[in-house]
């Protein structure tokens, strides 16, 4: 039986991910890692083990001694802030001969830079681009488009640190807050009635063997609160267009919004995001996927998706004595 990690298993991402991989027919011997000792985690895996912090510096030492002890064939990361620490350690990780789940490394250098990420999609004329400019270049493209702004962190993800400005004013508070130009501002493009989650299994070449679009409504943590089905051949050749510049592997998140009935780019998660289970529930099962591809070599095929629409609320799990 195969060994499976999965790390910031007491998070939706985590235990989405557990959940997604126990519908396997083949059963997987799953292992879930947290911070968290007392977290819901155990209630979806075989093995509970307690992790350091991924900023901890025997983090990886921990990781590998793990790897190590438990036979591990595949390591998959439930938690965003372990996809760079993977990255930056990925050929010790890979000497215990482990596979691991990561995305196109530049990719995710590029997705942790909004700055150069649009540079990229502007040098190759994406029409998919939202109109962007460093803190110090900002007050051009306020005249050209108007209040309101987005000030967003230049490397941050999940909502964490944008405010939205309305008025000549609080554009320049935000300017003088930001004493090291480490913001980007962009226009507000369309409205919160027409945001869309989609996600493709990328075949690192410039295109994807499977695809699935859900239009969402957030919750204030920036994860998917409610969700609906949907197909969008405007986003699908959207997402063909940015695997031609990035060339992602694997599963890969593309976030959008409409405006005047264009789809542009919000940013591309080069990971599992939290809608995961979300799209299993209705068929998409990028986990199973994932596993079948890194560990057996099977090429996904693009499943038939139900339609249907989904909402998260909270629930008990229960551990008796």
């Amino acid at each position: 039986m195969k060994n499976i990690l999965v790390t910031g298993a007491s998070g939706l991402i985590g235990y989405g991910i557990l959940k997604s991989i126990r519908k396997s027919k083949t059963p997987y011997n799953l292992i879930g890692t947290s911070i968290y000792d007392d977290s819901v985690a155990l209630g979806f895996c075989d093995i509970f083990l307690k992790a350091p912090l991924s900023i901890d510096e025997n983090y990886i030492s921990w990781l590998v001694n793990t790897i190590q002890e438990y036979k591990v064939d595949l390591i998959i990361p439930g938690i965003e802030s372990d996809v760079p620490i993977w990255r930056d350690h990925i050929d010790e990780l890979k000497q215990y001969g482990v596979k691991v789940l990561l995305n196109d490394l530049e990719l995710i250098s590029l997705c942790n830079d909004k700055w150069t990420f649009y540079e990229i999609l502007n040098k190759n004329k994406n029409s998919h681009v939202i109109p962007t400019s460093l803190s110090p270049n900002s007050y051009k493209l306020a005249n050209k488009f108007g209040f309101p702004l987005l000030f967003k962190p230049r490397h941050g993800s999940a909502s964490r640190g944008v405010v939205r400005v309305y008025d000549e004013e609080s554009f320049i508070f935000e300017k003088k807050k930001d004493l090291s130009n480490s913001l980007i501002i962009q226009p507000i493009i369309g409205n919160d009635n027409e945001e869309y989650t989609t996600s493709a299994f990328c075949d690192g070449k410039g295109g994807y063997y499977a695809i699935m679009t859900l239009k969402r409504k957030l919750s204030k943590q920036g994860f998917t609160d409610r969700a609906e089905v949907v197909q969008s051949i405007k986003i699908e050749e959207a997402v063909l267009s940015l695997c031609k510049i990035f060339k992602p592997i694997g599963p890969t998140n593309f976030q959008f919004r409409m405006h005047n009935d264009v789809c542009l780019l919000l940013e591309i998660n080069p990971r599992i995001s939290s809608a995961t289970s979300i799209r299993s529930a209705f068929g998409y099962n990028e986990c199973l996927m994932a596993v079948e591809y890194y560990l057996d070599g099977k090429i996904p095929k693009q499943p038939k998706i139900k339609n249907g629409r989904a909402v998260r609320y909270i629930d008990d799990y229960i551990f008796y004595e």
